[in-house]
């Protein structure tokens, strides 16, 4: 699906917080103590280590460096979304991927540059959890994964098949590959600090978070063909919330 509505639509989830307290279990969501407890941890590494180290890079690295650093990684990534995209039977966007990706990795010193989105070629974001869910495979249980956070039964299960689609998987030497990796992750976190840092106006995160990953899911499986469901499902207003 294209990438821009995506993120655009995540982006108003959760700038779209409310200060709002569950008041009932979530039937999608079995495993909701071992996931708080899980969101728990995964809040303190990214407050103790991940959050200042991207704030960091933000801080001290040129826009243009962080903006071919984006493109790199987003290149790089790309193989996965071709892929699901043939396997989801899009074969006219599947030729379409295949051929921003060459255009980019070529022309574009290997990612750096994005000469394929000023030729009108789209950016867009496919995974094999998409691909499941386009084939009738439910989600199945929310589950919140260390470090990678928010996900499914499915959806986890599913970056699996990702991995092998990923070229850093294919580096030999482990230090270079968890290298390379660590700076992805750093890249990803930088750019979502403006719409992560939102969520200290939230009164429950925990439960934004797993609204705000199901409707975009949803919206991805879908691409966009999805009816309108307010951000704040699952949720009950409090008689007075407190800052709200």
């Amino acid at each position: 699906m294209p990438l821009r509505p995506a993120v655009a639509l995540a982006t108003v989830l959760l700038l779209t917080a409310c200060t709002s307290q569950p008041l009932k279990p979530d039937p999608r969501d079995p495993l909701e103590k071992f996931n708080r407890t899980m969101y728990t941890v995964n809040d303190g590494l990214d407050r103790a280590i991940a959050r200042p180290v991207a704030r960091t890079y933000r801080k001290v690295t040129p826009a243009i460096v962080q903006t071919g650093v984006s493109n790199f990684w987003s290149n790089v990534n790309y193989p996965t979304t071709i892929i699901n995209q043939f396997l989801q039977g899009k074969v006219r966007a599947g030729c379409s991927d295949l051929g921003r990706f060459l255009l980019n990795t070529v022309a574009g010193v290997g990612g750096i540059l994005d000469p394929a989105t000023a030729a009108g070629l789209d950016r867009n974001d496919e995974d094999f959890g998409q691909t499941l869910g386009k084939w009738g495979v439910p989600a199945g249980p929310y589950l919140m994964l260390p470090i990678l956070g928010p996900s499914t039964i499915r959806d986890g299960t599913a970056k699996l098949a990702d991995r092998q689609a990923d070229p850093v998987n294919y580096v030999d030497e482990w230090e270079w590959r968890y290298g390379l990796d660590a700076f992805r992750l750093l890249d990803r976190r930088a750019r979502l600090l403006p719409v992560t840092d939102t969520l200290e106006d939230v009164f429950d995160p925990y439960t934004f978070v797993r609204s705000a990953y199901f409707q975009q899911r949803e919206y991805a499986v879908h691409d966009g063909n999805v009816e309108d469901v307010p951000a704040d499902e699952g949720l009950e207003p409090e008689d007075d919330p407190p800052g709200g």
